[in-house]
């Protein structure tokens, strides 16, 4: 029982197809990972079964896909995860736990997240007023001025230009914004690409003067349904399990839970 690692999105793929194909869901965020990952890695189990999957964000922080407890400690161990000790690792919780305990390194939760796949998509009751629709080039501004305020929101550090960030998602059709009755953007959601058999929403935000009307909830059906329209087997989201207001209206949409998420932060070296 081995982890192996490759910067190759070709050479991972071709040994972890299955693995990833059989649960493209709970694999999610490496899915959206492996093309621009600085190191892909997957456990194979003493019969060559690949049981296990991890790429390495650019920023350096590992997600762990599925895989078992063992695969995961594993990876504390000297030869187990290559390069630097990571500052922090996410994916699925037990999976988190059982990597950062058998570092040695003292830490703490950084956030915790819950997996949401839609099921029926269920129009929001009421309707919020305004209209949704695609963001052109002339939003790209305040797109990318949304974009840092919503890293803000979620704990991150943001970025000191998101331009390129948010052209490539508005040139792909992928950015959705609603406009309010008075026709000014007041929300957006984006679509990560199909990968995998799934996509996944992000950058969902609304900022703080306009909220409670709403049109969070509109934008992301809009995003929603257009996903399904354009044929996405499956349409995921996280949620952060610290605000309970998103957990519910994602719930009313016809999101359901998968399974929870942890992203941990190491503050110091081996005891």
């Amino acid at each position: 029982m081995t982890w192996s690692f490759t910067d190759s999105a070709a050479a991972f793929r071709a040994a972890a197809a299955e693995h990833l194909a059989a649960d493209p869901a709970r694999n999610t965020a490496v899915l959206t990972l492996v093309d621009r990952a600085g190191r892909l890695g997957w456990w194979e189990e003493a019969d060559g079964t690949v049981t296990g999957v991890l790429a390495v964000a650019p920023a350096g922080v590992p997600a762990l896909g599925v895989m078992t407890e063992e695969a995961a400690r594993a990876l504390a161990l000297p030869g187990g995860l290559p390069g630097e000790q990571p500052t922090q690792v996410g994916g699925e919780t037990a999976a988190v736990e059982a990597y950062a305990e058998a570092t040695g390194r003292p830490w703490t939760p950084a956030v915790r997240l819950r997996l949401f796949r839609l099921g029926e998509l269920t129009p929001p009751d009421p309707a919020p007023a305004g209209t949704a629709r695609l963001a052109t080039g002339a939003d790209v501004p305040l797109v990318a001025a949304w974009t840092g305020e919503y890293a803000v929101a979620i704990g991150e550090e943001p970025a000191g230009d998101y331009t390129g960030f948010v052209t490539e998602r508005i040139s792909e059709g992928r950015l959705w914004l609603w406009e309010g009755p008075d026709g000014r953007p007041v929300s957006m959601a984006a679509v990560s690409r199909t990968s995998g058999g799934q996509v996944r929403l992000h950058l969902v935000y609304t900022p703080p003067a306009e909220r409670g009307r709403g049109y969070a909830a509109g934008v992301t059906e809009a995003v929603s349904r257009a996903a399904l329209d354009a044929g996405a087997p499956q349409v995921l989201l996280f949620t952060d399990l610290a605000n309970p207001t998103s957990n519910a209206l994602y719930q009313r949409l016809g999101y359901r839970p998968v399974t929870d998420h942890l992203r941990v932060a190491f503050t110091g070296l081996a005891r």
